[in-house]
């Protein structure tokens, strides 16, 4: 008959006499794992999905256009508005936003940094002894974009031209051909950003905790004028009227499929960071920030008309 080794108790006894047997906890144990397992899996999802419920945990933009879906955080969707707001004010087709866009993210991954190779600054990482401009200039998106646009439109048949040779007349990079992995998700942004793609566009915000603010002699808060003087200069849309001190309502050009009103109301969404942007509303759709993890939902009562947009900042 073989031999069987009992081995003592490594652990004292326990009151009632027994040994501490790992036997008996080792299910304990594991279910505790399983517990733990599931939770951090749990909250990875939600951490990827950026919220539980109405609740933001992780702030985040989302463009979807053409069955595809670009991720942006809201200064990456700040900048990338701009982009394509530019280029609207400008009369430039969608190509060109595309083409600004994946250039923006292969140079500096849609931030305006102030740092680069040499004296590289800003979105697009241009050079102020290259004559792109002023370190203040580089670093201001509507110049640096501008900019952009004003080499890009000199490149004879951009419009059908590979992106690696178009950023390459413009940037002379030493990796151009880097420039084509990003076109898939420049194209996303664009097409939502540029209105293409009503209702394309969402961001999930947390609630704004801005102070209220009282309005100042023109009848509007600091923060609706901010709204205003924004809107301008990098949309091209001005003199709206104000529903009050915190609401601005934009008349825009008609347009089929309500375009141009979606291209404004995704530039609002899109900067609400920036410009303490609470609520957007357009055709029979409105965004509020307090619930952005609905995203676009369908506005009770009577829609907009085709070419209004309504903007409220906190």
């Amino acid at each position: 008959m073989s031999e069987r080794t009992l081995q003592l108790p490594t652990r004292p006894p326990s009151p009632n006499g027994r040994s501490g047997s790992r036997r008996r906890r080792r299910p304990v144990i594991f279910v505790v794992i399983v517990a733990l397992v599931a939770a951090a899996g749990v909250g990875a999802w939600a951490w990827w999905n950026g919220s539980v419920g109405p609740v933001a945990l992780r702030e985040h933009c989302t463009a979807i256009a053409s069955h595809s879906a670009a991720e942006l955080d809201p200064e990456q969707a700040g900048n990338a508005a701009i982009i394509a707001a530019v280029a609207t004010k400008r009369g430039l087709p969608a190509r060109a936003t595309s083409i600004a866009i994946a250039t923006a993210i292969q140079e500096s991954k849609l931030r305006n940094i102030t740092y680069g190779d040499r004296d590289s600054l800003g979105l697009f990482q241009q050079r102020p002894s290259q004559g792109w401009g002023t370190v203040k200039q580089i670093t201001d998106p509507v110049h640096a974009t501008n900019a952009f646009y004003d080499a890009l439109v000199k490149v004879k048949g951009y419009e059908t031209m590979e992106i690696t040779k178009v950023a390459q007349k413009i940037q002379r990079s030493g990796f151009p051909e880097a420039y084509a992995n990003h076109e898939p998700e420049a194209k996303v942004i664009a097409s939502a950003l540029s209105g293409y793609s009503p209702a394309g566009f969402n961001c999930v915000l947390r609630a704004s905790r801005a102070a209220a603010q009282s309005p100042l002699s023109d009848g509007l808060t600091a923060r609706a004028k901010a709204l205003r003087t924004a809107a301008s200069r990098e949309t091209g849309r001005t003199s709206p009227t104000a529903q009050n001190s915190t609401t601005l309502r934009y008349t825009v050009p008609v347009s089929s499929g309500d375009r141009n009103s979606w291209a404004l109301a995704h530039w609002a969404l899109a900067r609400a960071d920036a410009l303490a942007v609470v609520k957007v509303q357009v055709a029979n759709q409105v965004w509020d920030r307090a619930h952005s993890t609905n995203g676009w939902t369908v506005r009770k009562g009577a829609g907009l008309r085709n070419g209004e947009t309504i903007v409220q900042v906190a």
